[in-house]
C-alpha cells in the first residue's frame, strides 16, 4: 500500500518523552537488585505504545494500531463516525460494534472523512442564521 494519500493519527509525543525519563528514573531503582529489572518494562512499553499506537486512513481502510497488533476495518464495514461522551472519534460497524479510534478526537472527524475522498456533507444551517 502506497503511503502517499494516509493520513496517521498519533498520541502526543510528550508521552514518549516522559517514558524516557521514567526509563532513566527507574535505572537506579532495578539496577539495585535483580529482581526489581522488570520495573524497567513498565516505562519501555509506554514508550513503544506511544510510538506505535494510533489510527492511520486512506481511502481505503482505517487502520486501528495498539501496543500489539493492529486492525484493518474497510470502509464497507464503517456505518458511521461518532464522537462518544469523552470526546473520542468511535466508528459503528456493521456488525454492531464500535470501534473507538485511538489518538482521534471528534474535532479530527473532518480529516478522517476527507482522507477517504469522498466530499464532505453540507453542514445543516443554524436556525438564528434563517
Amino acid at each position: 500500500m502506497s503511503k502517499h494519500g494516509t493520513v496517521r493519527f498519533r498520541h502526543n509525543q510528550a508521552i514518549l518523552v516522559a517514558a524516557i525519563v521514567a526509563f532513566v528514573g527507574a535505572l537506579p531503582l532495578a539496577s539495585a537488585r535483580v529482581y526489581l529489572l522488570p520495573v524497567l518494562l513498565v516505562p519501555l512499553a509506554v514508550a513503544v505504545w506511544a510510538w506505535r499506537a494510533g489510527t492511520d486512513v486512506d481511502a481505503r481502510e482505517l487502520r486501528v494500531r495498539a501496543l500489539v497488533g493492529q486492525r484493518r476495518i474497510g470502509w464497507d464495514r464503517v456505518l458511521e463516525l461518532v464522537t462518544d461522551t469523552r470526546g473520542r472519534a468511535v466508528a459503528r460497524l456493521d456488525d454492531g460494534h464500535d470501534v473507538v479510534l485511538p489518538a482521534v478526537r471528534g474535532a479530527d472527524l473532518p480529516r478522517v472523512v476527507a482522507a477517504t475522498g469522498q466530499p464532505l456533507p453540507d453542514a445543516p444551517a443554524d436556525a438564528s442564521d434563517q
